[in-house]
């Protein structure tokens, strides 16, 4: 059974992750201060991207996605483990985006998988220090 501070973990988690998600489908780099450490690593290569340190990534992700005119990440169930501080959190993802040709036809591009993510707990709340991305499908 999870006590009150077990729940509030959860909810707080399944915050950020929603964080997250927002973060990058509306092109709000700097809200990604607030889900990852200083000293986060992160890995996309899974789906073609870079992996390097949070500033690197952040940086990366503002030049590169703003190509997609529109994105939408969608966050199924999640695993979360609770060690304490620590955290290890694996989160389905959906992730359909939305190009536009110079002809103007949409062109759709979807891909599915999890995010694992190592978290942990700090003076402003959870944060991710580790993400990595595993691909599970695309279209």
């Amino acid at each position: 059974m999870l006590d009150l501070r077990q729940l509030s973990d959860r909810i707080e988690i399944a915050d950020l992750l929603t964080s997250y998600t927002r973060a990058v489908d509306t092109g709000d780099w700097d809200r990604l201060d607030t889900v990852f450490t200083p000293d986060a690593r992160i890995d996309y290569t899974a789906t073609g991207g870079i992996q390097g340190t949070f500033a690197e990534v952040k940086a990366w992700l503002a030049e590169v996605l703003p190509v997609f005119a529109r994105r939408q990440h969608v966050i199924g169930q999640s695993e979360v483990v609770l060690d304490g501080d620590a955290a290890t959190v694996v989160a389905y993802f959906l992730n359909p985006m939305v190009s536009v040709g110079d002809d103007g036809a949409e062109r759709l591009f979807a891909c599915g998988g999890y995010y694992h993510h190592g978290l942990v707990r700090t003076p402003a709340g959870w944060r991710s220090r580790l993400l990595t991305q595993e691909l599970a499908w695309t279209r």
